[in-house]
């Protein structure tokens, strides 16, 4: 009796103390994207680390923009080897992140130390876990030559 009541004990610690996801909230989710962007430098591991943090409409976004690198020059692409370690770089040290949850839509407020330092993240709930909406540009449509059959 006492084996089964130490080994109920045992498993109920086990299952209560397991963590929350860090993106199960729309502050997480961009805390730990500005983490995962401050260890990016080129690695594979360290930008699909990144690329699994943002929303399906950005990576839908790198999906086709890896597409289309690969078409044009015939080596293949990753979705997350779109993202540029150069163009990732944070602008200011967070210091804190503040969210307004309207529904599944999140402003997440990064702030810095200075009253200049802010930003506005989006982010969006998706499969029960915030996901950072970045806006990347829509692509251009490719350009046709006159008289080319289109595919």
């Amino acid at each position: 009796m006492r084996a089964a009541a130490l080994l109920l004990f045992v498993i109920g610690l086990a299952t209560g103390c397991s963590r929350r996801p860090v993106d199960a909230t729309p502050e997480g989710a961009v805390r730990e994207l500005t983490e995962r962007l401050g260890a990016l430098d080129g690695a594979d591991e360290d930008a699909k680390a990144v690329y699994e943090l943002l929303s399906e409409a950005a990576q839908s976004n790198l999906k086709a923009r890896a597409e289309r690198y690969s078409n044009a020059s015939g080596r293949q692409r990753t979705p997350w080897s779109m993202i540029v370690p150069s163009r990732a770089r944070l602008r200011f040290a967070p210091q804190s992140f503040e969210a307004k949850v309207v529904g599944k839509h999140a402003l997440v407020d990064v702030l810095g130390v200075g009253s200049d330092q802010v930003v506005h993240i989006p982010c969006v709930l998706e499969k029960d876990l915030w996901r950072v909406e970045l806006a990347f540009p829509e692509l251009p449509p490719l350009p046709r030559r006159p008289g080319v059959a289109g595919p």
